[in-house]
């Protein structure tokens, strides 16, 4: 006879073939804990586990920011929580951490994680805000000894279909940062003017054929057709481009793709605006010889902050900067592929 008071068990939905292929059925990596030895198997073989993200330029970060105990810090993108542990363990004993994110999926799941590794919530303090609001953290923490913004979409966001950051797989047209805030892109695509359109495909993503795929999506928009999906939006990109020879066509219709798509997540997040009130305000949330490293993914946002990195050198607020960007070793780019984009700059105060 069975016992009312224990719970029933669910037989795990089983998938076709010999490996589950979609992202909901990979139980193993979206268990870690319980399978440490699959999930180091994957990292091994260069790929990023389902639900999981690999902080990328670590060592180069944390030699940079050369975080002592007893410092106040933040991380401005918190994301999966990989820089902010490296950045928890240095700060030991007596240090804080303030970090931010408007994911309202992920950060419950990082806070959880870091908080079940003995931080608690006076060595760690987490806000669920945008990190343009890094004045609102300073009225909180005082000056700050160094700072971190991580400005890429973390993997977990990127393979879960059900947010819409990948081409690659069905799933609502969304790309929101925070799905509960805003306009998700579906719906920035179904309103918006053509003209408009392929502005914001060339000054987020100088995309070449922005003419051409906003003129096909709002012809089509126009004769009724509702851009709903990120596959429906992907089919409308390589049908566009059918003109390009066939041996450049597939190469050439992955990077619009992802052009496109990255365009668009820009748009509906107000990424570039964001990214230049944190700038601006960064200076005065600095303390003397405070220390901040952003690390960007694409050109629009690393011309930002080079410009007001360099800028604010030249009126002597940073009293150094980074001559050049830093890149990711070999070894890195070899072991994770998305880490070949990114771009690390910094800046001390005066």
């Amino acid at each position: 006879m069975e016992n009312p008071e224990q719970p029933k068990h669910v037989r795990r939905k089983r998938y076709k073939g010999t490996h589950p292929k979609a992202f909901h059925e990979k139980y193993k990596e979206l268990n870690p804990d319980k399978y440490t030895t699959d999930i180091a198997k994957i990292q091994e073989q260069g790929k990023t586990p389902a639900g999981m993200h690999r902080s990328i330029c670590v060592d180069e970060i944390m030699e940079f920011l050369n975080i002592s105990p007893g410092q106040t810090g933040m991380d401005a993108t918190l994301g999966y929580g990989g820089h902010s542990l490296e950045m928890l363990k240095r700060l030991q004993p007596g240090g804080r951490l303030f970090a931010t994110d408007v994911d309202s999926i992920e950060l419950p799941k990082t806070e959880q994680r870091l908080r079940n590794l003995g931080y608690p919530a006076d060595t760690l303090i987490i806000r669920k805000m945008n990190f343009s609001e890094i004045d609102a953290i300073v009225a909180e923490s005082g000056p700050l000894n160094f700072v971190l913004a991580d400005l890429g979409v973390s993997s977990m966001q990127i393979d879960n279909p059900d947010r819409g950051f990948s081409f690659k797989v069905e799933g609502p047209l969304d790309l929101r940062l925070n799905p509960h805030n805003g306009q998700p892109a579906s719906e920035l695509l179904n309103t918006i003017s053509q003209n408009k359109l392929e502005e914001i495909l060339v000054l987020n993503s100088d995309e070449p054929y922005a003419h051409e795929i906003a003129e096909t999506i709002i012809d089509k928009v126009l004769a009724g057709e509702k851009i709903e999906t990120t596959t429906h939006l992907r089919n409308i990109i390589t049908e566009t481009l059918g003109f390009i020879p066939k041996a450049q066509r597939k190469d050439e219709v992955k990077k619009s793709c992802q052009r496109v798509f990255q365009a668009l997540r820009i748009e509906v997040n107000n990424e570039f605006d964001v990214l230049d009130k944190f700038l601006e305000k960064l200076p005065d949330a600095l303390a003397s010889e405070g220390r901040v490293a952003i690390l960007s993914f694409h050109s629009g946002e690393d011309r930002r902050v080079k410009k007001s990195f360099q800028r604010l050198f030249r009126e002597g607020i940073y009293r150094e900067v980074a001559p050049d960007p830093i890149r990711p070793s070999a070894q890195e780019c070899n072991s994770n592929p998305r880490a070949r984009s990114a771009k690390l700059r910094w800046a001390i105060k005066a």
